[in-house]
């Protein structure tokens, strides 16, 4: 379960920096979707973190969640060309692969 933690704790941190860089780009209205699911990413790889960490009987349903949305979110960065949007959507990427890891364990 660790490496599946420390994916998430990882990909919310990606997440929430991406955030605040697309925050100040020029072209922030063409990045609302992005902006709305990176937020939404963070949050459920901070909660699916701490599902883990607690052992909750959802942890891998969260997980499983949690890949679909990293996908979504790496998707959505993808679209755009800056660093931190290409950084971004390789840490999700690999974050949706340790969840779907651990939801079929």
């Amino acid at each position: 379960m660790q490496a599946c933690i420390d994916a998430c704790t990882k990909c919310a941190q990606a997440c929430y920096e991406c955030f605040n860089a697309c925050l100040n780009e020029p072209d922030l209205n063409a990045r609302k979707n992005c902006v709305a699911i990176l937020v939404e990413c963070a949050m459920m790889c901070q909660m699916s973190a701490a599902m883990m960490s607690m052992n909750g009987q959802f942890s891998k349903s969260h997980c499983q969640l949690c890949a679909q949305i990293c996908d979504k979110c790496a998707q959505e960065c993808d679209m755009f060309k800056d660093d931190h949007c290409k950084k971004c959507a390789d840490i999700c990427r690999m974050c949706a692969d340790e969840c779907r890891k651990m939801a079929a364990m």
